[in-house]
């Protein structure tokens, strides 16, 4: 696999990547979703401190991710049961 070197920039701040060249739409992407959330907080609430914004979007993220995980778990929960009660009959 080729690996990139890229930028990516979040919060008015360059970070340096080394990447796998099949990731870098994703990565951008990413980066894109990230600075679209800082600038709605900002204008949301006005708040001008990065570090606060930062945190809330970080926050706002792991609250999606903890949903997601636990729709992936009830519907895994739900086909163990039914794989379970077809295996009973």
């Amino acid at each position: 696999m080729e690996t990139l070197s890229i930028k990516i920039k979040i919060s008015d701040r360059e970070y340096p990547l080394k990447i796998q060249a099949d990731e870098e739409e994703r990565i951008r992407k990413t980066a894109r979703i990230i600075n679209e959330k800082l600038k709605t907080f900002k204008d949301q609430f006005g708040i001008e401190d990065k570090q606060d914004l930062l945190a809330m979007v970080l926050f706002e993220t792991f609250v999606d991710v903890e949903k997601y995980e636990s729709s992936i778990n009830k519907i895994e929960k739900f086909f163990d049961e039914q794989v379970e009660s077809t295996q009973n009959n």
